[in-house]
Formats: C-alpha cells, structure tokens, sequence
C-alpha cells in the first residue's frame, strides 16, 4: 500500500515538473503568435504592450493548477475505482485520475493566461484577430 502511495506521488509531481517544462511560448503558455490587426500601430509600442500583458498572465500559477488538477483526478479516480472494483483497481484508476486531472488542470491555467493577454491587449485597444 505504501508503495503504491509513492507511486502516486512520484506520478503527480512528474505530471507537475512536465508541466513547468512545457511553458509555450513566452514562457507562459501562450500561443505561438498573438495576431493583431497593425494597420496604424507602433509596433514598438504594442511589443512593450504585450510584454506587459504577459507579465500579468504569469501571474496564474500552471504547477499549482496541474497539482491541484493531478490530486483532484486522483482522488475523483480512486473513489471511482474502489466503487466498482477492489483496491488494485482502485489504485489503478487512481493513477490515472491523477495525469488526466493534472494536464486538465494545466491546460485550464495555459488558457486562461492566454485569455488575460488577448484582454489585456484588447483593453489597451488592440485588435487581437486570434
């Protein structure tokens, strides 16, 4: 039992490193390029814009997010697993709970940093076309 609890654990933070690692572009998930429409923009000006922006959307914290989702998944999926099986099938699914709920949970941070950059270009009156 101890082992398995281990495991689990090592598997979260895994789920957690992996997910540091994988930052996207910028280094906060965002995607590859912000597409505004530059007819009239000083470009100069807009790139001191978006790094602003960024510097907000690095606020959202993607490990605490991926960790949050991991413990959640794992626990969601042990109750399921103890429900309808035995304990192997409880730690099993416990498991697997935990990296479906840890890349829900980076995914849904990743996205919303991406949401606070387009509003924050858009509130400083940028048209964001993507």
């Amino acid at each position: 039992m101890k082992r398995n609890s281990m495991l689990l654990l090592g598997l979260a933070l895994v789920v957690v490193i992996t997910s540091g690692c994988a930052n996207g572009y910028r280094g906060y998930g965002a995607p590859k390029e912000i597409i505004i429409d530059t007819k009239g923009v000083d470009l100069d000006a807009y790139y001191d814009d978006l790094g602003d922006c960024e510097q907000y959307a690095r606020n959202v914290d993607v490990g605490t997010e991926t960790a949050e989702g991991a413990v959640a998944g794992a626990v969601v999926g042990g109750v399921l697993g103890a429900v309808l099986g035995n304990s192997d099938n409880a730690k099993r699914t416990a498991g697997a709970g935990a990296v479906v709920g840890g890349v829900k949970g980076n995914q849904s941070a990743r996205h919303e940093q991406e949401r606070i950059v387009r509003r924050c270009l858009s509130g400083r009156g940028y048209l964001v076309l993507n």
